[in-house]
């Protein structure tokens, strides 16, 4: 009695179990070709360069803090700067915290102690220069980080090269936690684990194997698919609503890795276009640079790709909850009238966080004499084009494609004959849903009050 009393009056049942057939035998030999892809790419580790490269990623790097910060002058430290830096005057120095001072003979610079609190030289100290022209400042009692090198000379076997900035990136990492499971709660808690998830396979399996060679594509393809598998299904349950998500972006990552690839060899893009490509193509030369820009694009779409993906199969499935007799034509179009407006915000945000990374490149190129046709052309612009242009049409074509599949597969396998006297595809009275008990007096029917 329960069964009929639930079917009556409740949501709708999810789906068939044939129909939950049909899409299992769709996504296991895709998850069983991603994980097969995954034993088989596999990276054993970073692979080694034979010593030292002599271009400092590759130094060990120690704690250290600064003990002392004295003005000195520039010459009596053999660092004078450049004349005529941009935006500053001789003896002007940002690196001296505003200090300036009329430096008529050189400037002023200042003259940090460093004392190297980590390693076998702990308590150590070394002193370095920060001269005028210097974006970084530093402080006494500042944390800080620093590498060594072993060849060098005692006096310069140690540099600074970052300040240590541990404690806000974990404090602000701790309240974005927080948020996230006080709003979130158990869903929250399920995204985080998806984050932590998404970060192991990115620097354990997609950033080695492709140091070790692997087509960066290929590895994109099935890192980004694992991703995908693990977040999506961990966050929202296995559920044929969290399939057909899992499929609308599946066939989207297609859409843009086609479309990527075909541009990006029709605009003879070949990926090399800033100091990081080209130091790590000297590093390594055997990594395709052109396979590596299409995989960041694709990493780069797969993100907002589940969440457009996810809500328009929600949308569906609530339409369809609110009303149980809508067909699948009825479920798309006014699914799609939801998918619109977050087509709008999905492809603006896109291109602003594109935009906003390629900020500097921006602001370069608004003061350049070419005309705009030159500029929008040139490599290192167009690159972002197609990376953006690329990642929208993919979005955009996910909203349209998953909500199909949401609608056809809510709509299917889900209409029961209709009881006497109500139209087909309405839903049945409570009372006609209650199914009849047989009483033991006479044998007469009566229904369950």
């Amino acid at each position: 009695m329960e069964h009929g009393h639930a079917h009556g009056h409740g949501p709708a049942a999810p789906v068939s179990r044939r129909l939950r057939k049909v899409i299992a035998a769709v996504l296991i030999p895709f998850a069983v070709a991603v994980l097969a892809g995954l034993v088989a790419l596999w990276p054993g580790g970073v692979p080694e360069k034979g010593g030292p490269s002599g271009v400092g990623f590759d130094r060990p790097t120690l704690p250290a803090r600064v003990t002392a910060v004295r003005v000195v002058d520039c010459k009596d430290v053999n660092a004078q700067p450049p004349a005529g830096q941009p935006g500053q005057t001789p003896g002007q120095s940002a690196g001296a915290g505003g200090q300036g001072g009329a430096g008529k003979a050189g400037g002023t610079c200042r003259k940090a102690t460093v004392e190297v609190t980590g390693g076998k030289d702990k308590g150590s100290t070394f002193t370095e220069v920060i001269t005028p022209d210097a974006t970084r400042t530093y402080s006494a009692g500042q944390d800080v980080v620093v590498a060594y090198a072993a060849k060098a000379p005692p006096e310069l076997r140690y540099s600074v090269i970052d300040v240590d900035r541990k404690l806000p990136m974990v404090l602000l990492a701790g309240i974005f936690a927080l948020f996230v499971v006080l709003v979130g709660r158990l869903r929250g808690v399920l995204a985080l684990v998806g984050l932590a998830v998404s970060f192991a396979v990115l620097s354990l399996f997609i950033l080695p194997a492709i140091l070790q060679g692997s087509n960066p594509l290929v590895v994109a393809v099935i890192g980004g698919s694992a991703i995908m598998l693990a977040t999506l299904y961990m966050c929202h349950g296995l559920s044929a609503r969290t399939s057909v998500a899992v499929l609308g972006t599946l066939i989207s990552l297609l859409l843009i890795g086609v479309l990527g690839s075909a541009f990006i060899g029709w605009a003879n893009l070949t990926g090399n276009t800033d100091d990081q490509t080209g130091l790590v193509h000297g590093l390594f030369p055997g990594i395709g640079i052109q396979g590596l820009l299409l995989a960041g694009v694709l990493i780069g779409s797969l993100g907002v790709l589940d969440d457009v993906t996810v809500t328009q199969t929600s949308a569906v499935w609530e339409l369809k909850e609110a009303d149980p007799g809508a067909g699948w034509r009825k479920l798309y179009g006014s699914a799609m009238r939801i998918g619109r407006d977050h087509i709008a915000s999905v492809v603006n945000t896109l291109v602003l966080a594109y935009a906003g990374a390629a900020l500097p490149l921006m602001l370069l190129f608004s003061i350049a004499r070419s005309g705009v046709t030159a500029v929008a052309t040139s490599e290192v612009v167009a690159e972002e084009i197609v990376r953006t242009l690329v990642g929208s049409i993919g979005l955009v074509a996910s909203v349209p494609v998953t909500t199909l599949l949401a609608a056809l597969v809510v709509s299917s396998d889900r209409h029961r004959a209709p009881a006497e006297g109500v139209p087909a595809g309405a839903a049945a009275p409570r009372e006609a849903m209650k199914p009849a008990v047989v009483s033991h007096r006479g044998g007469k029917r009566r229904r369950p009050k």
